[in-house]
């Protein structure tokens, strides 16, 4: 009897390196008509999706005039489009879907101002019930955490093309250790974190915490602007 085999499902990407491409196009042409002919065929139809997307993974279609509302903050990414600056480190796929879910928190904030003030994405959680939160497609969530990864190794590369003491240099290259081989550490606790920093970098606990705060308060910039983006 033969096994039939499954087709492993894939996910399909409808923000792709095209897309990408067709928006830094955009945003660097200063003829009308290749703009018009960029967003006609590549950037609308991104855009028209991921706001979809967002709507459906975060359950934004409890909004009243959700219809509406996607069409207004289709336009609205129109008119933010040439604001996309890749020299920032994010890719636009990031961006759009980070201002795209703020857009929405906005409204549903608006919606509900007289039981709420302000809140953050964190804690929406606390009026709108969990299972409407949780769903099986977590495309965006883990493409959006696979590009801030890739743009905080960048940002650490830059940080080691800075002038720096020799103990921070010392703290600044175990932290890249650390990034590279995270499968070969076995650390389980924070404890352990400092013990295997002082066996890297030759200082004591004290001199690798105040080295440490220097590169947690770039960390802290780089990460506000990732999310103010």
């Amino acid at each position: 009897m033969k096994k039939t085999t499954r087709k492993k499902r894939t996910k399909r990407e409808y923000f792709t390196k095209v897309h990408e491409n067709a928006i830094l196009e955009y945003c660097t042409s200063n003829c009308k008509d290749e703009k018009t002919a960029l967003y006609q065929e590549f950037i609308q139809p991104a855009f028209d999706e991921l706001v979809d997307k967002i709507v459906y993974t975060y359950k934004f279609n409890t909004l009243p005039n959700i219809d509406e509302l996607k069409d207004e903050c289709k336009v609205w990414l129109t008119t933010i489009l040439e604001k996309f600056d890749v020299s920032k480190g994010s890719k636009a796929f990031s961006y759009f879907s980070v201002i795209t879910k703020n857009w929405f928190i906005h409204k549903v904030k608006k919606h509900n101002k007289a039981r709420l003030k302000e809140v953050n994405y964190e804690d929406v959680h606390k009026y709108v019930p969990e299972e409407q939160l949780t769903v099986e497609n977590t495309y965006i969530e883990d493409r959006s955490s696979h590009e801030f990864w890739q743009a905080l190794w960048k940002e650490i590369d830059k940080w080691g093309e800075m002038e720096m003491k020799p103990q921070e240099e010392k703290v600044y290259k175990a932290i890249k250790i650390l990034f590279e081989n995270p499968d070969d550490i076995e650390i389980f606790n924070k404890k352990a974190i400092y013990l295997y920093l002082r066996e890297l970098t030759g200082l004591n606990t004290k001199q690798i915490v105040n080295n440490l705060n220097k590169l947690r308060a770039k960390y802290q910039d780089f990460k506000k602007d990732w999310h103010n983006q």
